[in-house]
């Protein structure tokens, strides 16, 4: 496993080893044990979730606040799509700083995310099948987030706007300054 630290603290780029023959390939997504010993965490993944998308879906930004945040390792099992975190860490040197990475069956890579950040994809190809593992349960009392489009973040989903899906919920998200004055108090 190659792990990569990425801009965002704590925020790494997960690479499993891929072994190919005669026969296919066979990829080891996750050993607890060398996760923790190359990203110096500690992180016990308890739930787990998948979606499937179609081209233009975006989800997000969502995350879980208090006692309730969560940490995700997100793949991609078929398709690809533009993920994208946003730390929202209060006293972070990051805080508010995104960073975004395509994710596709294709290279297998994951994307460690923290708590304490926003989450959200795009989806870049038809018939998308998003897996996550989380280090808590999901609580929608503790449930949060902001608009994909907003303006401070000024994020590239690489979507054109006629092409976005959203959830009911998701149009309804905050502002990051409106995110941002919730979370301080």
């Amino acid at each position: 496993m190659k792990v990569t630290q990425t801009p965002l603290n704590g925020c790494f780029i997960i690479e499993p080893k891929l072994l190919k023959d005669n026969r296919g390939s066979f990829l080891l997504n996750y050993n607890k044990e060398e996760f923790d010993n190359k990203t110096g965490l500690k992180v016990n993944f308890i739930l787990e979730n998948e979606s499937v998308s179609q081209y233009g879906v975006l989800r997000g930004l969502h995350l879980q606040v208090g006692q309730y945040s969560q940490a995700k390792l997100v793949r991609v099992i078929t398709g690809r799509i533009l993920d994208v975190v946003v730390d929202v860490r209060l006293g972070s040197n990051t805080f508010g700083e995104s960073f975004s990475i395509e994710l596709s069956e294709k290279e297998n890579k994951q994307l460690f995310i923290p708590r304490g950040f926003l989450h959200g994809f795009a989806v870049l190809e038809n018939n998308t099948r998003v897996n996550y593992k989380c280090d808590n349960y999901y609580n929608v009392n503790s449930e949060s987030g902001v608009i994909y489009n907003d303006t401070q973040l000024n994020i590239n989903w690489k979507l054109k706007k006629e092409e976005i899906i959203l959830s009911e919920k998701d149009q309804k998200l905050k502002s990051f300054i409106e995110f941002s004055e919730i979370i301080k108090n």
